[in-house]
């Protein structure tokens, strides 16, 4: 597989876990060769997600049907993925974010997956860790907060079960959930979303007073070993969490540009 199939499937993986939220959530979606919208609405900060899969030969052109776009959908605030890195958005009013990696790591084996997970030992004390698969609904609300609290999601703060990630996404298609615990306490999560053809990782989170003491690693590790081993696996990758993907196996494919807009 190459850099450019790589980036493709890590684009259309994005473009699918939105398309799932929009199908439980009741949003309107579009989709064109190239390009997938959602219209996130009735939600607190009401911003919709706009995703780039393809190559495109003139930007001024997507520029004013994104243009359009926004205008039929009375949008104030979005997000606009361009792993293309060929956009200016500025004349929309929305603001380009640091560039972070898309990054794929090919199907293989994890490294220590299959061995006990350690206990976590640190000035704050001990305690087991241990990281399961979610498969009810009361656990998947731990999932859902312990995302809003730990990524954090400020405009979902504070947490009301069920608003930014209903339970009805546990029966979505290829999607499912990973949730690390200390004591049996909630500590580190994150959620997969298979399409097919790859499967992407999204919000890997640990609340703040769990840091630090290996969760996220042990998380991943888990829900690489179990989702599917046999596709590749995608992810956009934070400065933060960077140094973890790459030591799990992710290898950087582009650098994308995400522009927000908050206002009008």
């Amino acid at each position: 597989m190459n850099n450019h199939s790589r980036l493709e499937r890590a684009n259309d993986n994005a473009a699918a876990f939105w398309l799932a939220q929009a199908r439980v959530h009741g949003w309107q979606s579009r989709t064109r060769p190239g390009l997938t919208a959602v219209r996130c609405a009735r939600t607190p900060d009401d911003a919709h997600r706009i995703v780039v899969t393809r190559p495109y030969s003139e930007p001024a052109d997507l520029e004013r049907e994104l243009a359009d776009l926004l205008a039929e959908w009375s949008t104030i605030r979005c997000t606009v993925e361009d792993p293309y890195g060929g956009l200016d958005l500025s004349g929309l009013g929305a603001s380009r974010m640091p560039l972070m990696a898309v990054m794929v790591r090919d199907p293989g084996p994890v490294e220590d997956a299959t061995t006990a997970l350690p206990a976590v030992s640190d000035a704050r004390g001990g305690g087991v860790l241990t990281v399961d698969e979610v498969l009810d609904r009361d656990t998947f609300a731990m999932v859902e907060r312990t995302i809003v609290e730990g990524f954090p999601l400020p405009a979902r703060q504070p947490w009301v079960r069920g608003e930014a990630l209903p339970a009805g996404l546990l029966d979505a298609p290829g999607w499912r959930a990973w949730l690390g615990r200390v004591d049996g306490a909630p500590a580190g999560t994150c959620l997969t979303c298979d399409d097919g053809r790859a499967t992407g990782v999204y919000w890997v989170a640990t609340l703040p007073d769990q840091r630090g003491r290996g969760v996220a690693g042990a998380v991943l590790r888990t829900a690489l070993a179990h989702a599917h081993p046999d596709r590749p696996a995608t992810l956009v990758a934070t400065a933060l969490g960077e140094p973890l993907y790459r030591k799990l196996g992710f290898v950087e494919q582009a650098q994308t540009c995400w522009w927000t807009r908050t206002s009008v």
